[in-house]
């Protein structure tokens, strides 16, 4: 099972405050256990909203609406993903982690992907072919860099 972990942000993450040096070797001391148990794929922290960008769809129309934005409890300040064997795995992990923000509350949220067999029947073979040879080929290309 492929879970993505959602570090949620704080009025400090928005305000584009660092981690500290502790902080930094607590979470890199986590994720090397994260690693080293065959659990992560992939994670990042992410810059405060005031740098990003979002594209509302209505209709044919796409409308770019520049950073920051207002909702800070929901918006992403970091993510992991994971291959576990569970959602009480994930969970029991995410117990072992690092308060990501201390002197402030926040929630670390857990999602499970969709895998091609939530999809049925509508996810044709031909389709399944076709996702397989883009996930190869995204490999290769990050294999490339």
């Amino acid at each position: 099972m492929r879970v993505m972990v959602l570090l949620k942000a704080t009025k400090n993450t928005e305000d584009g405050v660092m981690p500290s040096e502790q902080l930094l070797a607590d979470m890199t001391r986590f994720n090397e256990a994260l690693v080293q148990a065959g659990i992560m794929l992939g994670g990042d922290g992410l810059k405060p909203t005031s740098a990003g960008k979002r594209v509302r769809f209505a209709g044919d129309k796409r409308l770019v609406i520049d950073g920051p934005f207002a909702e800070t409890k929901e918006v992403i300040a970091g993510y992991w993903i994971w291959q576990v064997k569970s959602m009480d795995e994930a969970v029991e992990w995410v117990r072992r982690c690092p308060h990501p923000m201390p002197g402030e509350d926040t929630e670390i949220e857990i999602r499970p992907f969709f895998e091609a067999e939530d999809f049925g029947a509508e996810f044709t073979p031909e389709l399944r072919a076709k996702e397989e040879e883009l996930r190869a080929q995204v490999e290769r290309q990050q294999g490339s860099r």
